[in-house]
């Protein structure tokens, strides 16, 4: 059996990772990725991915990404599901990275602007 998945989109806003409480990084990314063929309206489709990435990939792309960058990532679908406030289960199915690369040029993000900082919000699994 084969699972890998490889990407190459935007990030569709600036990465912000949160800590779980081992103090393990993550972060939740959507990437745009666009398709390779034009529809019935002469327009090219976009597809947004949910993509979560760990560890030093994860506190990488919160320092040197921001919305709009460009973002290679290689890893695997993974399909997991919670009961939500109403009692209903909801399934999620995402891209959990393997492997991430930085697409853009480095003078663009040397350039970028820092993104504001906001609390760190704890996760629990």
């Amino acid at each position: 059996m084969i699972n890998q998945v490889t990407l190459v989109g935007r990030l569709t806003k600036d990465p912000e990772t949160r800590k779980t409480l081992e103090g393990k990084s993550v972060l939740n990314a959507t990437i745009a990725v666009n398709r390779h063929y034009k529809n019935q309206q002469g327009q090219v489709d976009t597809d947004f991915v949910l993509c979560t990435i760990w560890n030093r990939a994860a506190d990488n792309m919160e320092k040197y990404c921001r919305k709009g960058s460009v973002v290679g990532v290689t890893g695997r679908i993974q399909t997991r599901y919670y009961d939500n406030d109403q009692g209903k289960r909801t399934y999620v199915t995402e891209v959990v990275a393997e492997n991430v690369r930085f697409m853009d040029n480095r003078r663009e993000i040397v350039d970028a602007p820092e993104p504001s900082k906001k609390e760190p919000i704890e996760l629990r699994f």
